[in-house]
């Protein structure tokens, strides 16, 4: 084995790996130390466009960093036309956040994680409403949820006075006679994926047998007759080279929809994508800061996109408390931030027009709040920061943009098109190829996105007894339902918020005292 150190330049790019990961983020990582533990013989090759990894959607400052596990996002609990509200979707993401402590706790029990405490903290997650039937919605999500035992630290208050103890912000300067709850879970979370995907891939090219090149972009990619795929590679340290491998993972975050339509796999025909931008409101005021110690989530404005639900987040990044509030969202035809203003332009294609047009067609409530977004002042920004924080003051909030996500749109039966959000795997038929669209909850759920991949394009490896043992160590809940046994989930949460340093509420994140 390699001496395991983080590697300060692009290494040398290998000319036949069994597996190229295009993109350097969360997901290339995750995929990358899975395949490795399932088959340590593969040879991977890496190619991150920018100067380091996960500067894209996976760092700290582009990424909102929620342990997303729908314990306060309310996009994921949508009230039906009875009333009731519907918590299957909460639970899922649930399960799958769960199932990615499990494989980061395995990381940290196996070595690969040195200090989990990099990337993840010990955060209380809250829901947030405002007004008399929002109260109503948010105490019938409550009474929905913590009836189920994935939700059972889950408490609800309408007491101004309870809700001010939890988040002392919300309370200051708010009219006493205004009807408010809100929700809480202790053990939530916040993490910086950006750190978490350094140390998984600093462990990968620490392994004999893979390489990263940064700085070296993806220009085509096209299937040849064995199955494989030959990549063209522009890169500043090696110039224009060629590589041919068994299988490709399309994992660069607004960036995979080109590659995806440069492959020709006739499965990625009548996707297209809608650029959303991303900014928010940080806190300058360490006074203000130390103050606050959650992740608040309300309720999004109407035909908001769900990455838009507003949050007065308590974040800590590289070690430093910190207080953002938004998003904010704008648009720019960039698929990357660091893209080009032409990507939206590129990415029309034949196959995608009518989809891209009747998406148009029938979003025009998204339309129009991107319109009112980007008109926005700061004075109006702070307004908005107000519904939760009724004394914030404009001169202690700077505004900082943050990632670019494109979200999905794709053909229906009848050859148009809907928008979609969320993420989705599209792979060939023959699984040599497999790329990642979309965006929220992503980052979260990473673990159970890149086990999909693993489905589509390794049935035949998944199958083997040598690959499901290997998986079971890694995975342990795979192939269960957290939701149904009980006992497993308090088994396995209990082993991977002990080992993942979240266990000892001494370590939460708390407010200056």
């Amino acid at each position: 084995m390699k001496q395991r150190t983080v590697r300060p330049s692009t290494g040398p790019i290998l000319e036949n790996p069994d597996v190229v990961l295009i993109g350097g983020g969360i997901m290339s990582a995750t995929l990358g130390i899975m395949l490795k533990k399932l088959n340590p013989s593969l040879t991977l090759q890496i190619v991150e466009s920018l100067p380091r990894v996960a500067l894209e959607s996976s760092h700290a400052w582009n990424n909102a960093g929620t342990g997303h596990a729908a314990l306060c996002e309310l996009n994921y609990t949508p009230q039906k036309e009875d009333g009731s509200v519907d918590v299957s979707k909460a639970i899922k993401i649930n399960e799958q956040f769960e199932n990615s402590k499990h494989f980061w706790a395995h990381l940290v029990e196996s070595g690969v994680i040195a200090d989990p405490s990099v990337f993840i903290k010990r955060v209380p997650h809250m829901s947030f409403v405002r007004g008399r039937e929002d109260r109503d919605y948010l105490k019938k999500r409550f009474d929905a949820l913590s009836g189920v035992h994935l939700f059972e630290e889950m408490v609800f208050s309408d007491d101004p006075q309870v809700v001010e103890d939890w988040a002392p912000l919300l309370g200051q300067g708010r009219d006493e006679n205004e009807v408010i709850a809100a929700t809480r879970v202790e053990s939530g979370t916040d993490i910086n994926f950006g750190a978490l995907t350094q140390q998984l891939i600093d462990y990968l090219i620490s392994l004999d047998g893979v390489e990263l090149a940064m700085q070296a972009k993806v220009t085509n990619i096209t299937q040849l007759a064995d199955g494989s795929w030959k990549l063209k590679v522009d890169s500043e340290e090696e110039g224009k080279r060629k590589l041919t491998a068994k299988f490709a993972f399309i994992g660069a975050g607004g960036g995979s929809l080109h590659l995806l339509q440069k492959s020709g796999i006739p499965e990625g025909k009548g996707f297209g994508g809608f650029p959303v931008s991303g900014q928010f409101l940080v806190c300058t005021n360490h006074d203000v800061i130390d103050q606050h110690a959650a992740k608040v989530y309300g309720k999004a404005a109407v035909g908001a996109p769900p990455m838009s639900v507003p949050h007065l987040d308590t974040r800590v990044i590289d070690g430093k408390k910190a207080l953002l509030f938004g998003p904010y969202a704008g648009f720019s035809p960039k698929f990357l931030k660091e893209g080009s203003n032409l990507d939206l332009i590129k990415s029309v294609k034949l196959d995608n027009i009518l989809p891209l047009l009747a998406v148009g067609r029938d979003n025009m409530d998204l339309t129009q709040y991107l319109i009112n977004e980007v008109r926005k002042s700061h004075s109006d920004r702070v307004e908005g920061l107000r519904e939760f924080f009724p004394d914030a003051k404009e001169e202690d909030w700077m505004l900082v943009t943050a990632g670019q996500r494109v979200q999905i749109i794709k053909k229906n039966e009848d050859s148009t098109g809907k928008l979609e959000f969320g993420t989705e795997v599209v792979s060939s038929k023959d699984g040599t190829i497999a790329a990642l669209l979309g965006a929220s909850p992503g980052a979260s759920t990473s673990v159970s996105i890149i086990v999909e991949v693993l489905e589509k394009c390794f049935p035949e490896e998944m199958a083997t007894d040598e690959w499901k043992t290997r998986l079971s160590a890694m995975l342990p809940a795979h192939g269960k339902k957290l939701f149904t046994d009980e006992t497993l989930y308090s088994v396995l949460r209990t082993k991977s918020d002990r080992l993942l340093g979240i266990a000892d509420q001494s370590k939460a994140v708390s407010a200056s005292a």
